[in-house]
């Protein structure tokens, strides 16, 4: 496998959601050298309905199937987060590292699994094995998630192997997400006239500021449960991030609309509902102030997976790689609530992402040693 060609092609597509394009074209790139590896392969095309109204959304199902072993599905999404001030698409390869948007999250890791489909290829495997490569993980995908499910049946009682995911540990458990808009009403007027408006913009601030005094008391809450010491944290930590406004049309006109996009992350130990209820009391108690709730989305914590798979694995990377552990991710995904709820299995992970790779920013990048690493691993744990 030439993991620096593959992913320097792969990341080259641009699929960065929003918009969510070019999604068939980066599975009929992959579709060939995943049957070359010996898995049968189909794409699937996801109707509107079971992707929130979005079109064009085609997913790659894998399979190199024994029935009667226990179930194994590998899952990756070829979906990345827009890039903007760098070259994001145009990849290069440099001191042992590829960079280009997507490279570790989680592309590299896609390239990884083909490296280790490969090097089994003629060899008896101990599982019955489906590949799952999706779309707007960025985004949503519940939906898309459930819709596939038939392509890769029996998914029940199912091990999911997450390649989207830290390298050199087991990822066990992940942050819940709760991402709310917050639109903030007003009156547009000419700026001159502005006695006559509402500023939504202006509005927006004592808003702003109670969520960064409730910001102050989430992020005290900590999770029993480990993080990966590379993380600069012990223990998962809850978050609360504003990440996006967005208002107003033009200098001379005040604005009469104003969205807020709030990034709750929950703990495994804290609960959705109460979450949720404690930012619409924060918002609640400035008054004078005409808001309402736009899009949602809700992923609810889980708590940690455990089992002899995990197990194996930590075993077979500290045999790759020297060290090992089990730990929580700073990151969420529709992933494990779909597995442990809908299909009744477990899900657990391994990638290639550390904090420095820095993804969803600029110049992020994959060690090349950490996708070899990633593809020895993946051939042991499967033989």
């Amino acid at each position: 496998m030439d993991y620096v060609k593959a992913l320097s092609d792969f990341v080259s597509i641009d699929t960065s959601v929003p918009p969510g394009n070019n999604y068939r074209q980066s599975m009929e790139y992959l579709a060939p050298l995943f049957q070359q590896t010996g898995m049968e392969t189909q794409l699937v095309d996801i109707p509107p309905e079971h992707a929130e109204g979005r079109t064009g959304r085609t997913n790659l199902i894998c399979h190199r199937r024994d029935k009667g072993k226990p179930r194994l599905i590998f899952y990756g999404h070829a979906d990345v987060v827009p890039a903007a001030d760098w070259d994001a698409f145009s990849p290069r390869f440099t001191d042992g590292k590829i960079y280009g948007r997507g490279s570790a999250d989680m592309k590299g890791g896609i390239v990884a699994l083909l490296g280790g489909l490969e090097a089994v290829r003629d060899r008896s495997l101990k599982y019955d094995v489906s590949v799952a490569v999706t779309t707007d993980e960025e985004l949503s995908q519940a939906s898309q998630l459930r819709y596939i499910a038939d392509f890769l049946t029996p998914v029940e009682g199912s091990h999911v192997f997450c390649l989207d995911d830290s390298f050199g540990s087991v990822s066990v458990a992940g942050l819940g997400a709760l991402h709310l808009e917050i639109v903030v009403k007003g009156k547009s007027v000419h700026s001159g006239l502005s006695h006559l408006g509402v500023n939504a913009i202006e509005n927006s601030i004592p808003l702003l500021q109670a969520l960064l005094r409730l910001k102050k008391k989430v992020v005290t809450r900590q999770s029993r449960i480990a993080t990966h010491p590379d993380t600069g944290l012990s223990r998962m930590v809850a978050r609360l991030n504003i990440n996006k406004i967005e208002g107003g049309l033009k200098v001379n006109i005040v604005p009469d609309r104003c969205a807020i996009s709030v990034d709750r992350r929950l703990i495994p130990e804290e609960d959705m509902e109460e979450a949720e209820k404690e930012i619409i009391g924060c918002l609640t108690s400035v008054r004078g102030v005409d808001w309402e709730i736009g899009h949602t989305v809700k992923i609810p914590a889980l708590p940690p997976t455990e089992g002899p798979m995990v197990d194996q694995l930590a075993e077979v990377i500290r045999e790759v790689t020297g060290s090992t552990g089990k730990f929580g991710e700073m990151g969420s995904g529709d992933l494990s609530n779909i597995v442990v709820n809908d299909w009744k299995g477990e899900s657990f992970g391994l990638g290639v992402i550390r904090p420095e790779c820095n993804i969803h920013g600029n110049d992020e990048f994959v060690y090349l040693k950490d996708m070899e690493a990633l593809a020895e691993i993946i051939a042991r744990f499967l033989v």
